[in-house]
């Protein structure tokens, strides 16, 4: 008789390969890389440095860079969060066609690409664009705003990539909350706003802690955004490792940051992870 454990280990084990052929040695191969040492001409001689990590941590435009990265990922998954809670709300508390609608509504920028998106707000956020055209039509503004290529592009844009995401998580959390605790609470004195903090956000924390980390992984990985939205005066890690790698053939330094740009990812996210579990009294 087979156990079960066995059966559960087989069934496992094409998933593990593939993960382990197709993600984990490339990692290890790029990290291996990131010890090399590069010369121009050469693309890289083989050997085991720390060089490229300390002149990293060294150089104030990838420190900046890093930086920038941090605070815009910050930025979006806290707006994210305040603007898809009450949406994923409303969402959840309808019915039949119209969740049916308001759903297919969310999924579908979802099959448009991050530099197709992009580029629609190139044309809004442009001097003649539509922004400038309604802001000044309207008497709000005297001359066009210079909205192309600023940081307020970019947190604008990633915000639009990932709001759909947020929303989509939020609202299958919201929708299995039992409805009797936010009855319970308004029966008890306790007023709309009151129940929401108090109730809906401690029982929907776990949703908000996905909703959170996927938010944040996909901030501080954005390239497209940035690259079109931010021009070449704003620097985020993701462009940064494309440059080095593309651009400028260093393979080691491009490598190099990108595994600063993962551990930091990770550290921030399980930090905050962690920071809000024990806030609300959550543990898996």
């Amino acid at each position: 008789m087979i156990k079960k454990g066995t059966t559960a280990a087989a069934l496992l084990t094409p998933a593990t390969l593939m993960v382990v052929v197709f993600l984990v040695l490339p990692m290890l191969l790029l990290l291996r890389y990131s010890f090399n040492r590069y010369v121009p001409g050469e693309f890289m001689v083989p050997g085991m440095t720390t060089e490229n990590y300390t002149s990293l941590l060294s150089d104030s435009y990838y420190l900046s860079g890093l930086q920038t990265t941090i605070l815009m990922a910050f930025g979006v998954t806290v707006a994210c969060i305040l603007l898809g809670l009450p949406l994923a709300g409303f969402i959840a508390r309808q019915k039949g066609h119209m969740k049916t609608l308001l759903l297919m509504m969310i999924i579908l920028p979802l099959f448009v690409s991050n530099a197709v998106r992009a580029a629609g707000w190139m044309v809004a956020f442009g001097q003649n664009g539509v922004v400038n055209y309604f802001l000044t039509s309207t008497g709000l503004i005297n001359a066009p705003l210079t909205l192309m290529y600023t940081p307020t592009a970019v947190f604008v844009g990633i915000i639009s990539v990932n709001l759909p995401y947020v929303v989509l998580t939020l609202q299958s959390v919201l929708e299995g909350l039992d409805q009797n605790t936010k009855d319970a609470s308004l029966s008890l004195g306790a007023g709309p706003f009151e129940t929401f903090r108090l109730v809906t956000v401690p029982l929907a924390m776990p949703g908000i802690l996905a909703a959170f980390v996927l938010s944040f992984i996909l901030t501080m990985n954005a390239y497209a955004t940035p690259v079109l939205l931010g021009g070449p005066s704003f620097h985020m890690m993701a462009p940064m490792v494309v440059d080095e790698v593309l651009g400028k053939a260093n393979w080691p330094f491009g490598a190099t940051l990108s595994f600063i740009l993962m551990g930091v990812t990770l550290v921030l996210t399980v930090a905050s992870s962690m920071f809000i579990a024990k806030r609300y009294n959550y543990s898996e």
